[in-house]
């Protein structure tokens, strides 16, 4: 047991020594609760602008908020953060889903757009 337990404390360690918090990313979101009606999109544009990420945002037909976040990894993980844990004043978040995370080479975007 103790030798798978060191395999995985050191592969682990090696994977996170490649990953650079300057390495550009890319982030598919969705956020559930009370997030439609309270700003949630605007107050998200500006805490993506302010962190210097740019995507997008978008309300849906399910009442969900969805949308991209790209830039370096450390500002993306703060605006999970963001995202799962603060949202608009009025917002209510209950769930935060983020799935195809991936490395990019360069911004895909120019802005923080909200999509109507």
């Amino acid at each position: 047991a103790r030798c798978a337990m060191y395999y995985l404390c050191w592969h682990s360690f090696s994977h996170l020594s490649i990953m650079s918090d300057e390495d550009l990313i890319s982030v598919d979101y969705e956020i559930f609760g009370r997030v439609q009606g309270v700003f949630f999109r605007k107050y998200t544009q500006a805490e993506g602008k302010k962190l210097g990420l740019v995507g997008w945002v978008q309300n849906t037909p399910a009442g969900t908020v969805q949308g991209q976040l790209q830039g370096p990894r450390k500002k993306v993980k703060e605006m999970q953060e963001w995202l799962r844990s603060t949202g608009s004043p009025k917002s209510h978040i209950t769930k935060a889903e983020f799935k195809n995370e991936k490395e990019v080479d360069s911004l895909e975007h120019s802005s923080f757009n909200v999509v109507k």
